[in-house]
């Protein structure tokens, strides 16, 4: 299918790499095969992209962003994901899922992102299902297939699609594209729900996701940018990225932390010598 030239030109910028551009010309001719899209949307660089592309392809009225408001996203990425759709005069609109009812998605055993997957694309669908839109999309990559994902299930399931996966690109193609089009979520730490950070066969409350976003924030109010906070029964067990792990050794420094961490409820206060990594939680999973 052709694609108008102002679409192609808007993605296709001088100066990119040679595969790059062949995998922007892609993405272009995938979103241009639309009419007008739904798109998963929360914020993150990935999902961003997806946004910010749609937008320039199809025009305003052909791109809706949707971003599920519950207890699993931080107030903080919330706003972030709103100002940015703001910003790039992407329309916007917030929906309520109800993840937090689906035993499945309470009992946190190896599927738990299925549910969570599941519930969300269905409340897309049965939201706008009348506002002529003849896909939902998502912000899977070429590298997230690798990984241990059961959200990509709902997404065979429920028919959505995923253009940047479709073009080939994988993370860092995803990173250098944002960068080339001066999109500030570029170099945006990968932040993945608030779920995530909860072992494998714990039961997920909305307040125990509270709990972890408060004591998240006491991290990132210290200028803390990759980590995650664990929670291991009354103790909450710090991840932090490997370039920022040396600041620990200011001692000033931890005691504020670990005193913040505490206010937020947590007895006790560990720090992970080992950096943080994704994935950690899935290598333990596939150990049993």
């Amino acid at each position: 299918m052709a694609f108008p030239q102002s679409a192609q030109a808007s993605l296709l910028r001088p100066g990119l790499p040679e595969d790059l551009a062949a995998k922007a010309a892609a993405l272009v001719k995938r979103l241009a095969s639309h009419r007008r899209v739904l798109i998963a949307y929360s914020g993150g660089v990935d999902s961003s992209l997806v946004a910010y592309a749609a937008r320039q392809v199809l025009g305003r009225d052909g791109v809706l962003a949707v971003i599920a408001d519950s207890p699993s996203l931080p107030r903080r990425e919330l706003a972030e994901a709103l100002a940015f759709a703001r910003d790039h005069d992407i329309p916007c609109k917030m929906v309520e899922t109800n993840e937090g009812d689906e035993p499945g998605y309470i009992a946190n055993t190896g599927e738990r992102c299925y549910f969570c997957k599941r519930e969300l694309y269905t409340v897309l669908r049965e939201s706008f299902s009348s506002g002529g839109f003849d896909a939902v999309l998502s912000g899977t990559n070429a590298e997230d297939v690798s990984d241990f994902r059961p959200g990509l299930k709902a997404a065979e399931e429920m028919k959505v699609e995923s253009p940047l996966l479709e073009a080939e690109l994988s993370k860092e193609d995803v990173r250098a594209l944002s960068r080339a089009h001066g999109l500030e979520t570029w170099n945006k730490p990968a932040l993945a729900c608030l779920a995530s950070r909860i072992p494998y066969g714990d039961e997920v409350s909305s307040d125990k996701l509270a709990q972890i976003e408060a004591a998240e924030e006491v991290l990132w109010n210290e200028g803390f940018r990759v980590f995650r906070v664990r929670p291991q029964g009354e103790v909450a067990r710090l991840e932090i990225g490997g370039e920022e792990l040396h600041r620990f050794k200011d001692l000033e420094l931890k005691d504020r932390v670990c005193a913040g961490v505490r206010d937020t409820g947590f007895a006790m206060v560990g720090l992970d010598p080992e950096p943080y990594r994704s994935g950690r939680l899935n290598e333990a999973l596939e150990k049993k």
